[in-house]
């Protein structure tokens, strides 16, 4: 998952971070290098944000001449919470149907939390779905 992140000049001589397919992505940096490093912290706060609120989490659709990529793990997250929303589950649900416990499935929902692939291949599964994996050239 990579989004598409706006710098633009501060008056104080730091860079404002944007992310147009998350305007509630605001961030900020001393110099590009630094930008980028907040503009992720802020897309995983805002992605974090969305799951917390059960609003859907919008995948990068704008391309930009900068891009910040989110860790593999943060996108498959998002990936099942947006499953979740579209098959009108809750974490209860989720729960019932891999025989879990509720702070279980919690951490699979917390992007802070280093979840066991294995975890959240079976929680797809439960609803139908499954991972598949793309090695690219990197950019």
């Amino acid at each position: 998952m990579r989004y598409a992140i706006e710098l633009t000049p501060d008056d104080n001589g730091t860079l404002m971070v944007t992310c147009p397919d998350l305007p509630e992505v605001t961030s900020f940096g001393d110099d590009e290098a630094d930008a980028m490093l907040h503009a992720v912290d802020g897309i995983e706060s805002a992605i974090q944000g969305r799951i917390s609120d059960r609003a859907e989490i919008t995948f990068p659709r704008t391309r930009g001449r900068t891009e910040v990529e989110v860790p593999a793990l943060t996108a498959m997250k998002a990936a099942l919470h947006n499953e979740m929303l579209a098959q009108g589950l809750k974490k209860a649900d989720l729960a019932r149907l891999l025989g879990w416990k509720g702070p279980q499935v919690d951490r699979l929902f917390s992007i802070g939390h280093a979840s066991r692939l294995d975890q959240l291949e079976q929680a797809f599964r439960v609803l139908g779905k499954r991972i598949e994996l793309a090695v690219r050239d990197a950019a």
